[in-house]
């Protein structure tokens, strides 16, 4: 059942006495990989986002100072994934399910006693909605933090190994997917069934993009007749396995970091919480 991640960091095998004593639990880690059923190409399973979330945040953990108290949840496997549902198989939750979801699972691990939560999110149409729930978390709960993180966010060298054009263009079930599932499961791929699709949307000198600062809205019908984006054909296992090498080893650091992180001086938010108190009486 905990499939990538270390057993030892899999939550879900402990007992409630042994959650109930375990040491430290306000700076212990709570990891969330976060993924999609959603389609990716011809070539590719549905499952690419919530296997590579996983596979990523395992593979870090075996990384991880095993000083470092962190356990992984069991993935969420489904997402919101509406700009892929032009094509079979995508199975997607609203923004609102979504979020709800994720509330509700950090209440649960509030009332148990943790206060660090990470969502290590693998897909790519839901980052917004991660953040309003962290955002949400923050405001109901003082003292519990909340990072909601993108699985490529983490330091690595993956546009050394794939090239610029490809890190940039290449943005759905491209050579950097392909490669990373290669690496991990090679079975499901179907490497005979690549393709390599890179649509030219935007003149050279436009302000606009897909994704960035100034985005424009899609789906994948807008981009794509074979719901891949970049270029598949070029995809390997040996890539995979140093885009997996960078991405993890760049968790481990993330990883490390957050558990020395001591949160926020909250002297002017009691005090203005006291104050609004007191003039509301």
């Amino acid at each position: 059942m905990h499939s990538y991640i270390p057993a030892e960091r899999f939550f879900p095998y402990l007992s409630w006495p042994q959650v109930e004593a375990l040491p430290d639990k306000a700076n212990t880690l709570m990891i969330q990989p976060v993924g999609a059923i959603e389609q990716h190409g011809p070539h590719l399973p549905l499952i690419v986002d919530a296997a590579i979330s996983t596979a990523v945040v395992g593979q870090a953990l075996h990384l991880l100072d095993a000083a470092v108290p962190a356990y992984a949840l069991p993935p969420l496997y489904y997402g919101k994934s509406n700009e892929h549902e032009g094509f079979p198989g995508t199975i997607s939750l609203s923004a609102e399910t979504l979020r709800a979801v994720l509330m509700e699972m950090a209440q649960s691990l509030y009332r148990a006693g943790f206060r660090k939560l990470v969502l290590v999110n693998g897909h790519g149409g839901q980052p917004q909605v991660l953040e309003l729930v962290a955002r949400d978390l923050r405001h109901q709960f003082i003292d519990l933090l909340v990072f909601p993180m993108f699985v490529w966010g983490a330091p690595h060298d993956v546009e050394a190994i794939v090239g610029t054009t490809e890190y940039e263009q290449g943005i759905h079930a491209g050579d950097v997917e392909t490669s990373v599932m290669l690496a991990l499961m090679p079975e499901q791929v179907e490497m005979v069934r690549a393709v390599r699709e890179l649509p030219v949307l935007f003149s050279p000198d436009s302000l606009l993009s897909l994704e960035g600062r100034l985005p424009v809205s899609w789906t994948m019908d807008d981009l794509s007749e074979s719901g891949a984006v970049g270029d598949a054909t070029v995809a390997s296992a040996d890539k995979g396995s140093q885009i997996l090498a960078s991405v993890t080893a760049g968790w481990a650091r993330v990883f490390e970091e957050i558990y020395r992180f001591e949160g926020f001086d909250l002297s002017n938010r009691k005090r203005k919480i006291t104050e609004d108190t007191q003039a509301n009486k």
